[in-house]
């Protein structure tokens, strides 16, 4: 079991197969894109797989993959259907834009894969293209709804951009009550590769909930566990539900079981950290899993408490992009 210095136990890990990204949003990496990790940079599947092996043996029960846009990768499927069987893992999610999903949706069905989060900032045609400088929204939609119709759960992630999207939220709020989804509304963080200044968020969680309550002012709040990074939300009549994410207020801090591997091995324990060790070099040394195990113990054990201490010890990493950072 792996238990970091204040005794919080870590058995969440989000796994980047990919730092590249079909989109390019504005609020992630400059239109021209960012400078991407070289192929042989990035840990090959039996790689992941190893990886794989030993966090379930130290306790892991759920790993999110992630990117970038995991679909990129053409071998994702070959990690996917490993992970399927691997005896210890509970839950096996995906983070997507939704683009390139299309044609595994079946077998991702199949494979068990428990939730799908659509990356998803808008509701409606012109937004969402001016947000991702793509014209993907007709293959987007028509993937989401195939995802719905499946027997997996799906989260809509919705990223609150102030002077951007602020029109779609009460459509997106009309959505999740037309169909049993779970929309999330985040704040928006300052990992966007230099696209853009970030001074201040006004639209933090708080005014983001006061928004929807203006309009929706009847609901309930729905119980979560404490290491939910959420607040959800059910109106009646509703088929889905809401929720509030407050990923730059970082109030869910002190319950948190997550550890990020990045596409190039890179473990991060804290989203507002930088990597403290790398675990492809160890993947490629010779030597044992013990070896690697110890690292990832290291690792958690030496954790910052929050997201505020992360920034005080390692100072600013906004110029950091979220595809790099591992979703």
């Amino acid at each position: 079991m792996l238990i970091d210095n204040h005794n919080r136990v870590i058995n969440y890990v989000r796994l980047a197969v990919t730092d590249r990204c079909n989109l390019r949003c504005n609020y992630c990496m400059p239109e021209e894109g960012i400078t991407f990790a070289k192929r042989d940079h990035l840990m090959s599947i039996d790689e992941m797989k190893r990886l794989a092996d030993i966090l379930v043996n130290k306790g892991v029960d759920k790993i999110r993959i992630t990117g970038g846009e995991p679909f990129v990768r053409k071998d994702l499927m070959k990690l996917l259907e490993y992970l399927s069987g691997l005896e210890g893992l509970r839950e096996i999610s995906i983070t997507t834009n939704a683009t390139l999903i299309g044609p595994h949706i079946d077998r991702l069905e199949e494979l068990g894969i428990h939730s799908i989060n659509v990356s998803m900032d808008a509701i409606r045609p012109e937004t969402f293209a001016r947000i991702t400088r793509r014209d993907h929204f007709k293959t987007v939609r028509e993937n989401l709804m195939r995802l719905i119709d499946s027997k997996m759960e799906v989260r809509v992630n919705f990223l609150v951009l102030e002077g951007q999207n602020l029109d779609d939220i009460y459509p997106m709020m009309d959505f999740q009550r037309q169909y049993p989804v779970r929309v999330r509304f985040m704040e928006e963080m300052p990992f966007n590769g230099g696209s853009r200044d970030f001074i201040n968020l006004k639209w933090n969680h708080k005014k983001i909930l006061e928004h929807i309550k203006s309009r929706y002012p009847e609901f309930e709040k729905l119980p979560a566990p404490l290491t939910s990074t959420s607040v959800n939300y059910k109106i009646e009549g509703h088929k889905g539900s809401f929720g509030i994410i407050p990923s730059f207020s970082r109030t869910f801090c002190g319950s948190c079981n997550r550890l990020r591997v990045t596409a190039t091995g890179d473990v991060i324990t804290c989203l507002y950290g930088k990597p403290v060790t790398n675990l492809r070099t160890l993947l490629r040394s010779g030597l044992e899993d013990a070896y690697v195990e110890e690292a990832i113990v290291q690792a958690v054990g030496s954790r910052v408490r929050d997201g505020f201490e992360a920034q005080e010890q390692f100072g600013p990493i906004f110029g950091s992009s979220m595809t790099s950072i591992g979703g």
